[in-house]
């Protein structure tokens, strides 16, 4: 670690240095996020899972830099051309920007004007300019004229001359910055329909004739414009006030009326639309990007974890149906575990109606796989099998859900599906994966490409590798979280527990066949390749239900097993017994079992994990049903007041699903009866709401809702 991260960090985010130092000290050492932010609370004084991510970011943007700063001080010092001021200003300098303003004079270039100016012995012309006397510029430049080095005429060698300033003026640290701070408070981006594109690229009409100020432009706007440009719709350009930079620049380079100047002043005007301006719009363009990437990405997180962390059925014997008209509803039957025990197609629908069989069918499954709840995917036919099951008059005690059944598809032709059921088509392989998500979405999504699974927007068009690395790292928070089965969790579940990959699940997995159940945590070190930090960093978050250690089922780490003990001793009771009975608890002084290495935020956690070992920080799962007036976009009128299931966020809103094949947009300004900046605030991903209809188009099948005053 260089010992000015932990400042530099600190100071960009607010945290403490010494926390941030020893953050990075656990990170170095092959700590993870999860396991820092639970099990090492003294060392980071309790900093949550987004702080300790966000110094690790900035830790890696700091270390890439370094890297950076090494090559730029290698390729000066070739050039002989390294001072000990300059090497001092690298050093010193932690700004990207910065650093690249300082190297620009030195990156090697590519054959450019000025390049073959120089080649032609023009150098010396260039610098007499600069000067800006009131010599001879003819009289000079006439000097520089050969034809061995392919200088025609005094002309040519001026326009040789005036393309090297305009390159030095481009590569000058002030210019770079005069044109980039104009951009900063007057940068506009203008979008125009290409033309010929008009019919084809409707989807983008609101931007064939735009224009805004840059730094008003939100996330979803830009990220809108720029997927217009790459489908070859739109022509997007960033500008700024072109006058304003050109009169500042002549104030820096300009410095009389002589003749000189004059070829400086064009040199100027030349270096600005030529080389400056593009190169610091193209630097806006990145920059601007890039925040509406973070922007995005913040709310595809948002919803992935809301997603993820959906209230679960838990272990029931489940139904799972993928509805379907001409090609029937797949119906699979799955044990408690989520295994396989039974499936078939019904055909209640049009065009073979058999509404009578098919219900006959069904009533026989639901007895004889003894089935306690139905899930029905919410795609085509949705609605309808819905009405069907209803419609049978089944026990109370079956309970009849619809969920999302984003990804599925992807999920049946995956390798992950094939693995798990090699002889099952992909049909009953969509139709599982509807059934386990009930029972337990996260264990069933995790196997899933987030990208796929219907949350977030513009996903396909920000940075593939942050949104990834974000993705990811929200999967294994989440998974932390709740905790995994160690008995019962697949390969892919275990995949994203602290501390270990898929190589390490996969022995698990195999070790756990081999072996069958593990009855300890500690078991876990004769895993192949899972050696003593790897157990360290996963075993708090992987429980054993009925193990002979009962704080094996529980969140306490095993390095705490002997404070427990030592709590149940000096109660002369055993750990089961103490956490069982609350009045034992009640009994304990913490402070009696703080140690230099074990403090008040462990203690208190292991007594919260003691009172509730094992809980599911997952709320309960609710039952919903659609209004039984409106089943297409034609059945819906404005004023109507309908209930809904949130489908998907944005940062201009949100998406609810009413049950009519077409999700309705809230706009952030109808969410609620006050201003609303972030609409996370007020709404979550699959909240049951009330919405009222303020309008609808049938032609582009858009339907806009309210919340205001409803809910």
């Amino acid at each position: 670690m260089n010992s000015i991260f932990p400042k530099l960090i600190s100071e960009q985010l607010g945290i403490s240095e010494r926390l941030v130092a020893a953050t990075i000290r656990l990170l170095e050492d092959g700590c993870t996020i999860p396991f820092i932010s639970r099990y090492r609370k003294e060392a980071t004084g309790g900093l949550n899972e987004v702080e300790i991510a966000n110094i690790s970011d900035r830790n890696d943007k700091l270390c890439e830099l370094e890297k950076r700063k090494s090559t730029i001080l290698s390729t000066i010092e070739e050039q002989g051309k390294l001072t000990d001021e300059l090497r001092t200003r690298i050093d010193t300098t932690w700004s990207p920007t910065e650093l690249e303003d300082i190297y620009a004079p030195y990156k090697p270039k590519r054959r450019t004007r000025a390049e073959i100016a120089r080649q032609k012995g023009l150098e010396p012309l260039a610098l007499f300019l600069m000067k800006q006397s009131f010599e001879d510029v003819g009289k000079r430049a006439s000097q520089f004229v050969s034809k061995e080095k392919g200088v025609a005429s005094s002309e040519e060698a001026l326009q040789g001359a005036m393309d090297i300033i305009a390159e030095t003026i481009s590569d000058d640290e002030r210019a770079r910055n005069t044109v980039r701070n104009n951009f900063n408070h007057d940068a506009v981006i203008t979008s125009k329909v290409v033309k010929g594109m008009e019919m084809e690229g409707q989807k983008f009409r609101d931007y064939f004739d735009f224009s805004e100020k840059l730094s008003r432009c939100v996330s979803h706007r830009l990220l809108a414009m720029r997927r217009g440009e790459s489908e070859g719709i739109l022509r997007v350009s960033i500008s700024g006030d072109d006058e304003l930079c050109e009169e500042r620049l002549n104030r820096q380079f300009v410095r009389n009326r002589s003749e000189a100047a004059e070829y400086v002043a064009k040199a100027v005007s030349d270096s600005l639309k030529r080389l400056l301006k593009p190169q610091i719009e193209t630097e806006f363009a990145a920059s601007s990007k890039e925040k509406a990437d973070t922007e995005a990405i913040k709310i595809f997180v948002k919803n992935l974890e809301q997603l993820l962390m959906s209230p679960p059925l838990g272990q029931k014997r489940v139904m799972g149906i993928d509805p379907g008209f001409r090609t029937g509803c797949k119906v699979v039957c799955l044990d408690s575990e989520g295994n396989l025990l039974h499936h078939e197609a019904i055909f209640p629908h049009p065009p073979k109606s058999d509404f009578c069989k098919a219900g006959n069918r069904v009533c026989e499954l639901l007895k004889k796989y003894q089935i306690e709840a139905i899930s029905i995917g919410n795609g085509t036919a949705s609605r309808e099998t819905e009405a069907f099951i209803n419609q049978l008059g089944l026990p109370k005690s079956i309970q009849v859900f619809v969920v999302s059944e984003d990804g599925a598809s992807i999920y049946s032709a995956s390798k992950v599906a094939r693995e798990e059921f090699p002889d099952e088509d992909v049909t009953v392989r969509g139709a599982v994966s509807i059934g386990r998500r009930l029972m337990d979405p996260l264990a069933e999504l995790v196997k899933i490409d987030p990208n796929s699974i219907g949350v977030g927007q513009y996903q396909k068009d920000v940075n593939q590798s942050e949104l990834k690395k974000s993705l990811d790292q929200t999967v294994i928070s989440c998974v932390s979280k709740v905790g995994v089965n160690l008995n019962t969790a697949s390969k892919h579940l275990l995949t994203y527990i602290s501390g270990l990959g898929p190589a390490t699940a996969q022995n698990i997995v195999n070790y756990r066949a081999e072996h069958g159940a593990f009855t300890t945590r500690k078991e876990l070190l004769k895993v192949p390749k899972l050696g003593p930090k790897a157990f360290e960093q996963c075993a708090g978050f992987l429980r054993i239900e009925g193990g002979k250690q009962p704080l094996d089922n529980s969140a306490v780490h095993p390095e705490s097993y002997h404070i427990v003990e030592q709590m149940a001793k000096d109660l002369k009771c055993g750990v089961s017994d103490l956490m069982s009975n609350k009045s034992l608890r009640e009994k304990i002084d913490i402070n009696r079992y703080t140690t230099a290495e074990v403090g008040i935020p462990t203690l208190t956690d292991i007594m919260n994990e003691l009172d509730k070992p094992s809980r599911d920080p997952r709320q309960q799962l609710k039952a919903f049903e659609f209004s039984n007036d409106v089943k297409e976009l034609e059945d819906v009128r404005e004023g109507m007041i309908l209930p809904g299931i949130i489908s998907n966020i944005t940062n201009f809103g949100c998406f609810v699903d009413v049950g009519v094949h077409t999700k309705g947009l809230v706009h952030i300004s109808e969410l609620a009866d006050r201003f609303v900046k972030d609409p996370t605030e007020v709404v979550q991903l699959h909240q049951h709401v009330m919405v009222k209809v303020i309008a609808v188009d049938l032609e582009r099948q858009r339907l806009s809702l309210s919340m205001k005053g409803i809910n």
